[in-house]
């Protein structure tokens, strides 16, 4: 992650503070969303794995699908937090953005909920598929439509009524919004000027896009908190009732079942 930060911020390093180079920052803003919430996918196989291993051990009554569902959510936060470190130093301060501690702290916190987001889209459909070949593929097709309402490519009026719905769905929306909310909202932010005046604002042009201002960094936020709560609470679902299906003639750990095949020879001594 500290390479792409700096190889992705040297990139964005001579990005000019106009509308040309805030058109940059937008690019700069959509490649950063793609990137996170595509190279996630790589921890695939090890959810596949541990899915099926959850399932032997749940079998024998070792833990409780809640208590691996918790610990499976607290585990990855310090280690998200780390890349998303890594990742946003170098990112943040070679590509210009707004030089403020503030600014940076909220797209700190901000790449540090789209991993954890992405991780936990990747969990919960680690858990409906069969296999890493079409997880992959599951995953990809669902990202790739996220990112093509995200409103980035056409802007929520430009979609039709029918698709609007995918708008809000969308895990790029919320984190785009609020990336550009945080670098054109700040007060004075001029982006072009005209007879020495300042003819255009990044306020002005939220605003105009239907992004709003200020009121809506915290919102996004928010939202982002539910789609992950969703996606953690529907992996939880999947998995209990994924447990509670069992083979025909499984005998659980404790249970005192014993097969017939296993009866057979002390009910031949018992004959004899």
């Amino acid at each position: 992650m500290l390479i792409s930060g700096l190889v992705l911020g040297s990139v964005f390093s001579n990005v000019k503070s106009d509308l040309v180079g805030a058109r940059e920052k937008v690019g700069l803003f959509a490649f950063i969303l793609t990137f996170l919430l595509s190279c996630t996918t790589e921890a695939l196989p090890i959810f596949l794995q541990e899915t099926e291993i959850f399932k032997k051990e749940t079998s024998t009554g070792s833990y409780r699908v809640s208590s691996y569902a918790v610990a499976n959510s607290l585990i990855y936060l310090p280690f998200l937090l780390i890349q998303s470190i890594l990742f946003s130093v170098p990112v943040y301060w070679l590509a210009g953005l707004n030089p403020t501690f503030t600014a940076f702290a909220f797209f700190l916190l901000l790449i540090w909920m789209i991993l954890y987001t992405a991780n936990s889209v990747v969990l919960c459909f680690s858990t409906l598929v069969p296999n890493f070949i079409v997880g992959n593929s599951l995953i990809s097709g669902v990202m790739g439509s996220f990112f093509l309402f995200s409103g980035y490519f056409v802007s929520r009026g430009g979609i039709p009524n029918y698709w609007i719905f995918m708008h809000y769905v969308s895990l790029f929306k919320y984190p785009f919004e609020a990336f550009l909310i945080n670098e054109f909202s700040s007060q004075g932010k001029c982006l072009d000027t005209m007879l020495g005046a300042c003819s255009v604002t990044g306020e002005a042009v939220l605003r105009e896009e239907g992004y709003g201002g200020e009121e809506g960094r915290w919102r996004n936020v928010a939202i982002m908190a539910c789609f992950i709560l969703f996606y953690r609470f529907a992996c939880y679902l999947i998995l209990r009732f994924r447990c509670s299906v069992r083979p025909a003639g499984w005998a659980g750990f404790g249970s005192g079942k014993v097969s017939a095949q296993k009866q057979s020879p002390v009910a031949d001594l018992s004959k004899s």
